[in-house]
């Protein structure tokens, strides 16, 4: 691969994860829009595997997984989490996308009705979490494990 491409694949990759990140935030995404999304977040992800490292691996496979869950297609959401997990914990990534992987398959087993294995994945991504030291970094995991107390009907600890 010639050199003079890889800062047009980063900024393909970053460009991509943008646009699938507001089209997530969207609300009333029409069916064009949702099928976008699965594909910018696809080539997002392909895009990072070409230039990035493994930390834009994991967070290119947890944001395929959570427009998945968006989606409410439950088993590609199992899959590209379980990718991220895989990710974070074979290259020793930092405490902050741990606690996103786990974060990632509460939601998708939530999409999957597979609430005992979410429950399991959100006690992991508490424990982990509790160790996130970038306040910034805490308060987004947090925000999410909030949402999904209440979903799965846990007591989320103020």
């Amino acid at each position: 691969m010639p050199s003079v491409e890889l800062p047009l694949y980063r900024q393909i990759a970053v460009d991509a994860f943008n646009q699938t990140w507001r089209l997530l935030e969207k609300s009333g995404r029409s069916a064009e829009e949702d099928l976008a999304m699965i594909h910018m977040a696809h080539a997002s992800r392909y895009h990072w595997g070409l230039v990035g490292q493994p930390v834009h691996w994991a967070r290119g496979e947890w944001q395929i997984s959570r427009v998945y869950a968006a989606l409410e297609r439950g088993e590609p959401a199992m899959f590209h989490a379980r990718r991220c997990l895989e990710y974070a914990e074979k290259n020793d990534l930092s405490t902050f996308d741990k606690a996103a992987a786990h974060e990632a398959l509460v939601r998708a087993y939530r999409v999957a009705c597979h609430f005992d294995l979410a429950r399991r994945h959100y006690d992991q991504a508490w424990s982990t979490a509790k160790g996130i030291t970038e306040p910034e970094d805490r308060a987004v995991i947090f925000a999410d494990l909030r949402e999904h107390a209440e979903v799965l009907g846990i007591p989320f600890p103020e």
